[in-house]
């Protein structure tokens, strides 16, 4: 048996997030999509770390491409829409307080908003050898 896969964020308690600045582009994203990370931090290039952060679309915002990487994804849906998938392919629509988890290698998106929305998003590598969760 391996044992559990350490992760890393900072010891933070209760304390208000600041829902007005803070906000940044996040890479390979268009404008109007913006995130504030709330603990920890993800090592795209090494594989490794653990993060969870606020997205956030502003109304109408939209990805142009589907989006697939090799950790795992938690996705709760706080506010507002959010519609998956190519409008020339199919497309589904999603309100407040659904949720996904995708693990590693999974195609997603694209995402649209048509009214804004927040999401809360949980990022992390699990490299155990077994490949249990």
């Amino acid at each position: 048996m391996n044992p559990p896969v350490p992760i890393f964020k900072e010891h933070k308690e209760f304390h208000l997030v600041d829902m007005e600045e803070g906000w940044h582009v996040p890479p390979g994203y268009p404008p109007g999509i913006e995130q504030k990370i709330l603990a920890g931090r993800l090592d795209e290039a090494n594989g490794k770390g653990s993060r969870t952060r606020l997205l956030r679309f502003l109304p109408e915002a939209y990805t142009d491409k589907p989006f697939v990487h090799d950790y795992w994804e938690e996705v709760y849906l706080v506010e507002g829409d959010l519609v998956v998938g190519d409008p020339s392919t199919g497309t589904a629509s999603f309100p407040a307080h659904t949720y996904a988890c995708r693990p590693p290698g999974v195609l997603h998106g694209p995402f649209r908003s048509k009214t804004g929305c927040l999401l809360l998003e949980i990022h992390y590598y699990d490299k155990r050898s077994d490949g249990r969760e």
